[in-house]
């Protein structure tokens, strides 16, 4: 049977709300980008390290450095504007800085509010779709151990761990219950496809389940909901974790069925860059399926990773494919056109 193929322009696009923060999910955003216009980024803003930590600390604002990686990712700049916001001060009291950090610090301060001045940094850099912080509440990230031992900050936790040497057994944000940036909740509730990560587990993509309204909206959902998981343990967070510790600690913290899709890495990882990584305490996390599938959990495992500079990465192009790909296959009809399954059936606008 031949394959009936379509192309969808970006402008109509699945709505997409991708959850989650840091690196891993601009990484995704770059390739989403491609294939639709309708993203919506949900950002943490538990973050209290580095450049952002300093901006928290001194101008009392939330944390800019995951929201402007992700607005960076969806930027349509030029090549100059781009380079500024990736920028880092090397010398004086701003060494390690951000300009990207400084600029959105300076919206910040003319704006009513931090997602007002997300909103105005986004016109500015011409974004494709929105990027939201999940709250503007003044939040804090505490973790608790599996011997009791506790740490405020996300900055800290690392260093906890590797002290107390034992898996995390949850994480809270003080206050408790912030509530949700409206816009984050409709983003949410219009969503085609809601995807969790890729991205640090307790310090990522949780800090976002523990807002006020989010779990519940994802709930009330009808949308293809997907969680991306890392290809590798990460140091001082998930090490010696399966895909199913990943899973059981969303729920955990979230409720158990929120997303009944995990996509997985089936890419191979070279033996030199494996054993560098294990150097550091990580390693490729294990795909126990029937684990996975106890708790609800369909595996989906795709080649959606590539090394880069030695490190094991997500790829954008191969990611934002496998997930458009399964969009289409389980959710998209348009004019009559029938998906036969076929992994070639989906096009980006203007792909050969």
């Amino acid at each position: 049977m031949d394959t009936q193929e379509y192309r969808v322009p970006r402008a109509h696009g699945p709505k997409v709300a991708v959850i989650g923060g840091g690196h891993g999910l601009a990484t995704m955003l770059r390739g989403l980008k491609q294939y639709t216009e309708n993203l919506a980024a949900i950002v943490t803003v538990a973050d209290d390290g580095g450049g952002s930590g300093m901006l928290r600390q001194d101008l009392g604002m939330p944390p800019p450095g995951d929201i402007r990686n992700c607005m960076e990712a969806l930027a349509n700049t030029e090549p100059v504007m781009r380079e500024l916001l990736h920028y880092r001060f090397t010398e004086g009291s701003l060494a390690g800085q951000s300009f990207g950090n400084l600029f959105l610090a300076a919206l910040n301060g003319i704006s009513p509010s931090f997602d007002v001045a997300v909103s105005r940094m986004s016109e500015v850099l011409a974004v494709t779709g929105r990027v939201l912080p999940v709250t503007t509440a003044d939040v804090r990230l505490e973790a608790e151990f599996e011997n009791g031992a506790t740490v405020v900050g996300e900055s800290k936790i690392f260093y906890c761990k590797k002290k107390e040497d034992c898996r995390i057994r949850q994480v809270r944000l003080i206050p408790a219950h912030p509530k949700a940036l409206p816009a984050a909740l409709s983003a949410i509730a219009e969503a085609d496809m809601i995807v969790l990560g890729p991205g640090s587990l307790y310090t990522s993509i949780i800090p976002n389940l523990l807002v006020d309204g989010i779990v519940e909206a994802i709930q009330a959902s009808d949308a293809l909901k997907i969680y991306v998981c890392n290809v590798m343990t990460q140091e001082g967070e998930t090490e010696s974790y399966t895909v199913s510790d990943h899973i059981a600690a969303l729920f955990a913290h979230s409720s158990p069925g929120l997303f009944d899709l995990c996509l997985t890495n089936s890419s191979p990882i070279p033996r030199a860059v494996a054993a560098r990584y294990a150097e550091e305490g990580a390693e490729r996390i294990r795909c126990d399926k029937e684990a996975c599938e106890a708790l609800g959990v369909e595996i989906v495992e795709r080649p959606v990773a590539t090394v880069e500079n030695g490190f094991v990465r997500h790829d954008p192009a191969a990611l934002a494919r496998e997930l458009i790909l399964l969009h289409a296959e389980r959710n998209v009809r348009i004019a009559g056109d029938r998906f036969d399954g076929r992994r070639d059936g989906y096009r980006k606008e203007g792909g050969k």
